[in-house]
């Protein structure tokens, strides 16, 4: 996988893609349990559907849909902790981080932050995109409904026009729930190192490099690119009041988008296991790479 080893930086000492041939499906990629030597610890890892691996084999947790193949789980072999604890969810919106995650009234998942205790040493959390939606996929969701409404208006940008500055206002109200939780969640493990994992780059910068491959129109498709801007820049910007530590993961999978070749984020129709939209395995190793960078510096 040479164009796997020029996206992301394998890491000396820690998560390596594998150097086998493309012909390799994603879900082979692996790590070397404690290759880093750091010491044995308490870690935590929080968030949603893009946290979970969800779809990616193997699965666990029931409707959480947790991967043995998440970003979590491969940070977690790599440090060698001594105890990690995966309580992210799919369909976790902010909220699910302090309260019990419901499904038609049936508890799914419980509030996440009773993952940690004061000995926990490291937390990870991604969340905020299923807020952006009212059901429990937010971003794949909208990308769904421009799909729909594209056949409306092929040459405009029926999408964004549906959605106004809605999506603006559910990141606004995201953003104050998670500045809260992060509080919430230094409280709770005073010791820990907080990192929240932005959301990797699901769409391309350039729009037309999607025609053909989304049938959504190139306006919305701008859009939709300007929302996860607008997503990852809510989550820094929380983090960043909160005194946690911000993971870039869009920088780098750019190149590696849903429309491109080799995607490392699948498409609306995904190619590999995983839900649409969202990361496949190799998707989930860069997020891990990524986290284990911001760890070392």
């Amino acid at each position: 996988m040479k164009a796997l080893a020029k996206g992301v930086s394998a890491l000396g000492g820690g998560v390596l893609l594998a150097t086998a041939s493309a012909a390799v499906p994603a879900h082979a990629a692996s790590v070397s349990p404690g290759s880093s030597g750091a010491p044995a610890g308490v870690y935590a890892a929080l968030g949603d559907s893009y946290a979970s691996g969800a779809g990616i084999p193997a699965q666990s947790g029931g409707a959480c849909m947790r991967s043995d193949h998440d970003y979590g789980h491969l940070v977690a072999a790599d440090l060698a902790f001594g105890t990690y604890r995966d309580v992210s969810c799919a369909g976790a919106k902010t909220g699910a981080l302090t309260t019990a995650q419901t499904d038609a009234g049936a508890v799914v998942n419980g509030p996440q932050i009773d993952a940690l205790t004061p000995d926990t040493t490291l937390v990870t959390l991604t969340v905020a995109g299923d807020d952006l939606g009212t059901s429990d996929f937010g971003f794949a969701d909208i990308a769904a409904t421009c799909s729909t409404l594209s056949v409306t208006n092929p040459l405009g940008t029926p999408c964004r026009d549906f959605y106004g500055d809605t999506l603006s206002e559910r990141l606004d109200s995201a953003a104050t729930q998670l500045r809260a939780a992060l509080k919430a969640l230094q409280d709770r493990a005073p010791r820990a190192e907080v990192l929240v994992v932005g959301y990797p780059a699901v769409l391309p910068d350039d729009p037309v490099q999607c025609l053909g491959k989304m049938p959504v129109t190139t306006g919305d498709l701008a859009f939709l690119r300007s929302v996860l801007g607008e997503l990852n820049d809510t989550v820094a910007a929380a983090a960043r009041a909160a005194d946690a530590t911000y993971v870039d993961t869009l920088t780098p999978t750019r190149g590696h988008d849903s429309c491109s070749s080799t995607p490392w984020i699948e498409g609306l129709f995904p190619t590999s296991p995983t839900l649409p939209l969202h990361p496949n395995a190799t998707g989930e190793l860069a997020m891990a790479n990524a986290v284990l960078a911001a760890l070392r510096h």
